[in-house]
């Protein structure tokens, strides 16, 4: 939390005085009592105290107060708010590696669902684009917010042999580019790449990573699978699929991370939604703090009417 006119928490000295006077008041007032009636007169004549009750509407009174100087210092906090006109582009390995069962049921049926919960998920002004690779390159769904009609895209991919995971990636800048001709704005874009593997086919993963720079796209890979694959050896991702990936996302501004059960796949998901789909705002929360202070004056005018009959 950032406070724009922080003096104004100096409003706080006299709300601490007052309630200092408070309490000394309570106990003058109780040490003249004792002073000057017997203790069994005394519970006669005041047969009903009301205990925690007298206190109630000056703690909320004094409460109005301290926020009602919060608010004065105009705080503001960082708040998730939805991107708008941001484009996703969610790209999938077809690859045959993909059918491996290290991930239950298959790595592409689980990561198939994934993707499509992650998609479904982002905020609905978010441009979504889906591109599979293999040998070749296909894409699936141009970018729309029709969340729902480009994760269905993602229902019985079809698996194809080598893996360009350079292409796949060229693929989704090509995308981009057209869309930002086509709406002649410079949207804010970025690419999730998931692969098992190493890149077999075309052109290589750090020839796209530079187009991307020049793009100014960030791209965040997942390397998806396990070490030891239940399959053969042909379909473990091994060290050197992962270190390709983690380069890729490294030189074009984006995160790598790591998957190898379909929870923790969706997981990775979950954390690349929240900073791909919103972005972080400072909000001033001064009219809510005063909203507040309000509703706890009204309380302590109310309660001590209805139990003293006065105001507080």
């Amino acid at each position: 939390m950032r406070l724009m006119s922080p003096w104004w928490l100096l409003l706080l000295l006299p709300i601490a005085l007052l309630a200092a006077g408070y309490v000394w008041q309570l106990r003058r007032r109780s040490r003249y009592a004792v002073r000057f009636a017997a203790l069994p007169m005394l519970a006669r004549l005041v047969p009903d105290r009301p205990g925690w009750r007298r206190h109630l509407p000056a703690s909320l009174l004094l409460l109005t107060f301290g926020l009602l100087s919060v608010a004065a210092a105009r705080p503001e906090v960082n708040v998730p708010v939805p991107r708008e006109n941001a484009t996703v582009v969610v790209v999938v390995d077809v690859s045959l590696s993909m059918a491996a069962r290290d991930v239950e049921p298959t790595r592409i049926e689980a990561a198939s669902e994934a993707a499509s919960e992650f998609v479904e998920d982002l905020p609905e002004d978010v441009n979504v684009g889906i591109v599979t690779f293999s040998g070749t390159t296909a894409v699936l769904s141009q970018p729309t917010t029709d969340h729902a009609r480009a994760a269905a895209t993602l229902d019985d991919l079809a698996l194809e042999s080598r893996t360009a995971i350079g292409e796949g990636l060229f693929t989704s800048l090509r995308m981009l580019e057209a869309q930002q001709r086509l709406t002649d704005a410079d949207v804010p874009a970025h690419v999730v790449l998931l692969s098992d593997g190493q890149n077999t086919f075309g052109r290589s993963p750090d020839q796209a990573a530079d187009a991307a720079r020049r793009a100014e796209v960030p791209v965040s890979t997942i390397a998806y699978g396990s070490d030891q694959s239940a399959g053969s050896s042909s379909s473990a991702l091994g060290e050197a699929g992962a270190a390709t990936l983690g380069a890729l996302a490294e030189r074009t501004g984006g995160e790598a991370y790591t998957a190898e059960t379909s929870d923790e796949l969706r997981s990775v998901y979950d954390d690349i939604s929240s900073s791909v789909g919103w972005r972080t705002e400072a909000t001033e929360v001064s009219p809510y703090l005063s909203a507040i202070a309000l509703v706890c004056g009204l309380a302590a005018a109310a309660l001590s009417l209805r139990w003293f009959v006065r105001l507080p």
